[in-house]
C-alpha cells in the first residue's frame, strides 16, 4: 500500500495525478481519501526489488505528489468478509 500526499488538490492537480496513476499497470487499486493523506495505491510487484524500481522509477515521480509513505501488508487476519447483514 502507498498513501500520496498531493502538494495542491486543485482540479487540474487531481486530474493529471489520477491518469498517471491509472496509466501504471502495477497500482491495481487506487482510492481517493478525505483528509490527510490524499490517496491510497494498491500496487502489486513480484518483490521487494521490483517494488523499488517502481517506486524509484513510477510513483516517485506521479505528477503534484508532496509525499508518498509505504507501508507492506505483514498478514491478513481477515480476508474478503461479506457484509454483514
Amino acid at each position: 500500500m502507498v498513501f500520496a500526499t498531493l502538494r495542491w488538490e486543485d482540479a487540474d492537480t487531481v486530474t493529471t495525478f489520477e491518469e498517471a496513476v491509472a496509466a501504471i499497470p502495477h497500482v491495481i487499486q487506487a482510492q481517493r481519501l478525505f483528509g490527510d493523506p490524499d490517496y491510497l495505491l494498491r500496487v502489486a510487484t513480484t518483490d521487494l526489488s521490483a517494488y523499488q524500481q517502481l517506486y524509484d522509477q513510477r510513483l516517485a515521480k506521479l505528477p503534484g505528489v508532496q509525499r508518498l509513505n509505504s507501508t507492506l501488508v505483514m498478514k491478513n487476519v481477515v480476508r474478503d468478509r461479506p457484509l454483514p447483514q
